[in-house]
Formats: structure tokens, C-alpha cells, sequence
């Protein structure tokens, strides 16, 4: 993805994740990623950004200690304007669950959540634009929604950021691949009663890795699980796992890489 791509409404721009243990979160994705740490912005509490050659990536956040919510990466879509975004969210079915607010200086944000449940934030740049590094090992790289069935909730996401909606066309799978300017920026799975009963529909981070098999060893030596082993598929090789304290994301060496 393009710089210019990247903060075009709509565009994956960001991810974070809320822990409840910083430190040990830090050393394992230091380890994982080779992620660098610096603080970033207070008003949500304890939290920093992480860095690859000094180039922000992602964002790691402790939670309060009285919130027993689940660890989950979340990603960021673009918006020129939070609250107008805020608005269309809410008159198309979903629901707001923090913000809009301003993080310092950086921007503008709200944690939402799509009709069917899975939850996503929004980000107005101002001084931080996003994830400054792509296509490296430790870098995001693509984002998926997986959900019960694409039909009704691809319809909130084309209206609330007037997304070019390309289905894929199988009898095996329903999927929707979310355009903007000709360009795949994400895409929406539906996957039937395969959807995890204990987390309904949710967005998947991929991240790119050197090597797929050997980034998947080492979060089992680092104490995170190993979900679904490495495997090809047209996109690359990938992998499912999730670090310590459950979060869930996918490694994956892009084909062609």
C-alpha cells in the first residue's frame, strides 16, 4: 500500500492492542517482530508505539485493571473527519463504544463496533499519520473481517466509507473484497458457524514475516500458541497464532516476496 493509499477514508491505517500486562507484551513481539518501543500518547492510559528503524507501526495499550475485555488487535480505518464518521456509524447500525476524542495532538479517534459485532477504531491524523513502515518483517499487511455472512455487513461498510465491493465468486466461500480507487485495501469473510462462539465476528491483523515456519516456532517459545500451522495459500504463507494473553493475528511471508 501506498503512502498516499494509506490515508485515503477507508484504508486500514493503524492497529493497537490493549493488554494487561505492558512489559511482558513489549519483550514478546520484540522478540517476534524485532519492535522497538517509545511512548506515545497518555489520554488512554499507559501506552506506547511500536518502532521498526525508529518508524511507528503499531500501538500497544495496558488495560485498566477493573476492565475484563478481551485482547484483541484492532485496526484503524482512515477518516477525514471522526465525528461525521462517528454519525454515519451509528445511522447505519452500529454502535460507538469510545470517543470521538483527541489523543494529544495526534488525532482524532473512536472504537466502534459493525453491526454483527466486530470491533474497529477510526483515526483522523494529525501529527501521527498511521503505520509509517510496510511490507517488512513486523509490519501490518493486510486486514480481514471474519464474520457469520458478508451480504448485510458489507452493505454498512460501503455506505459508511464508500468502499468499491468485489465478491469473490466460489461456491466454496463468501468473500467480498473491499476496494478504494481500484486498489484492495481489505476483506470481508464469512464463514458460516465456523466463527468462534467465544469471539463472534472480529477483525484479523496480518502482519508480514520473513519466514512464516520459524516466526511460528518462535511464539511458541515465547508462550504464545500456535492455532493453525503454516500452510499456502494464493496469498502467501501463513499462519494463525496468538500472543500470551490471547490476542489473535495471523504471520504471513506475501507471495512473491
Amino acid at each position: 500500500m501506498t503512502e498516499a493509499t494509506r490515508h485515503t477514508p477507508g484504508a486500514p491505517c493503524w492497529v493497537s492492542l490493549m493488554v494487561h500486562s505492558l512489559d511482558a507484551t513489549q519483550a514478546f513481539y520484540a522478540e517476534l517482530f524485532g519492535w522497538e518501543f517509545a511512548p506515545g500518547p497518555q489520554q488512554l492510559g499507559p501506552y506506547v508505539r511500536a518502532l521498526l528503524d525508529g518508524k511507528e507501526v503499531a500501538g500497544i495499550g495496558r488495560l485498566p485493571a477493573d476492565r475484563h475485555l478481551g485482547v484483541a488487535w484492532t485496526p484503524y480505518l482512515a477518516t477525514d473527519d471522526a465525528d461525521a464518521t462517528v454519525e454515519k456509524i451509528r445511522s447505519y447500525g452500529g454502535t460507538v463504544g469510545v470517543g470521538p476524542l483527541d489523543a494529544g495532538d495526534d488525532g482524532r479517534l473512536a472504537i466502534v463496533t459493525d453491526p454483527a459485532g466486530a470491533v474497529f477504531g477510526i483515526w483522523q491524523r494529525a501529527a501521527h499519520s498511521g503505520t509509517a513502515v510496510y511490507g517488512t518483517h513486523g509490519t501490518p499487511v493486510w486486514e480481514e473481517l471474519l464474520t457469520t455472512e458478508t451480504a448485510s455487513v458489507s452493505k454498512f461498510y460501503q455506505a459508511v466509507f464508500g468502499y468499491e465491493l468485489a465478491p469473490v465468486v466460489s461456491a466454496d466461500f463468501d468473500c467480498v473484497t473491499l476496494h478504494l480507487d481500484g486498489r484492495s485495501v481489505a476483506a470481508l469473510r464469512g464463514v458460516g458457524h465456523a466463527l468462534p462462539r467465544d469471539r463472534g465476528a472480529h477483525w484479523m491483523t496480518y502482519f508480514e514475516v520473513e519466514d512464516t515456519d520459524e516466526a511460528a516456532r518462535v511464539v511458541a517459545d515465547l508462550g504464545g500458541h500456535v492455532l493453525q500451522p503454516p500452510r499456502d495459500d494464493a496469498g502467501g504463507r501463513l499462519a494463525t497464532v496468538a500472543d500470551p494473553e490471547g490476542a489473535v493475528f495471523t504471520i504471513v511471508r506475501t507471495a512473491g516476496h
